[in-house]
């Protein structure tokens, strides 16, 4: 088991692992040309002060991210973010899935504890279909660990792994006023794995349509899930809490990111969840992060108990 000591040992592990996968801010101007400025040897109309202007307010928040993980060196084989990569040191829980530890003949988990997700992906091929579609594998790790309680020598109470293939393809249409950027089909396995009664797992494949309008971005994530013999089914009513996808979106002002998520299982005994984010940077590679979840599904142990949570941390890369 791993003991509070390390603590600072694992989190610059983490940071070592996920900083490279970060795509950093681009520089400004005067870095890319150089420290010394100089001024225009002819005045610079107003028709092309207008234009450049312009190109700057075009470029999107999806674009804008794309544009950094190439800067960053993305191409086949290479490593780059993913989903959200964030640590946690405090997480406050006020209702624990206490009953499910309980019924497993595990002890009872504390309320506050340490989350943090790892998420990378990998381009295996690029320019398929015609030079429009992309094939990626990606890689998400969702933990939760104990790691204030000492008499059980700080276990990890929960993990979740989620590798997925999925094809992007890149596009640019009109929806309700914004501009849909990218659209990727995928196949996705989730699980925690354990065993026995605290054993989690499901299969989907899912669509993930990304739009945005400047600073705002927005995306909506459906999924079906692939049915299992009853026999070998870990939560067969998972879609009753789940649901069939979420929403989720951010928008970027002065430097603050604000992100959201919500899922419903649009049934009339209606359940779901919303999770909520504000982070800002600190320093170049780093934000603070903020987080509040309340809902079912916050991990797959959770998936029919509903969570209250509230972290405070720190991320390497928001949405955008």
């Amino acid at each position: 088991m791993l003991r509070p000591k390390y603590l600072l040992s694992f989190f610059a592990t983490f940071c070592a692992i996920a900083v490279p996968f970060v795509s950093l801010s681009p520089p400004c101007r005067a870095e890319q040309e150089g420290t010394a400025l100089h001024a225009p040897s002819e005045p610079v109309s107003k028709q092309e002060e207008a234009e450049d202007t312009s190109e700057k307010e075009e470029e999107s928040a999806i674009k804008r991210r794309e544009r950094e993980e190439k800067r960053a060196g993305t191409g086949v084989f290479s490593l780059s973010t993913h989903r959200q990569n964030y640590f946690l040191p405090l997480a406050y829980n006020s209702n624990s899935n206490r009953e499910a530890y309980n019924s497993a003949g595990e002890n009872k988990p504390s309320n506050t504890e340490v989350k943090f997700q790892l998420s990378f992906k990998v381009q295996l091929w690029e320019k398929m279909f015609w030079g429009n579609g992309d094939l990626f594998f990606g890689y998400t790790q969702l933990s939760f660990w104990q790691l204030y309680d000492k008499d059980l020598s700080s276990p990890f109470r929960e993990t979740n792994y989620e590798p997925e293939v999925f094809f992007k393809f890149d596009t640019d249409f009109n929806v309700l006023g914004l501009r849909n950027r990218l659209i990727t089909i995928g196949f996705s396995h989730q699980s925690n794995g354990r065993g026995g009664e605290l054993s989690r797992s499901w299969n989907r494949v899912f669509a993930f349509f990304a739009a945005d309008r400047g600073n705002f971005f927005i995306a909506l994530k459906p999924w079906y899930r692939i049915p299992e013999d009853d026999d070998d089914d870990d939560n067969p009513n998972i879609e009753k809490y789940m649901g069939y996808g979420e929403l989720f979106g951010a928008y970027r002002l002065k430097g603050h990111v604000f992100s959201f998520m919500l899922r419903n299982n649009l049934r009339q005994n209606n359940r779901g969840a919303v999770e909520l984010g504000w982070s800002y940077p600190i320093l170049t590679n780093l934000r603070v992060y903020a987080q509040y979840f309340n809902g079912y599904g916050e991990s797959l142990v959770d998936y029919d108990h509903s969570v209250n949570r509230i972290g405070v941390g720190v991320m390497l890369n928001d949405w955008i």
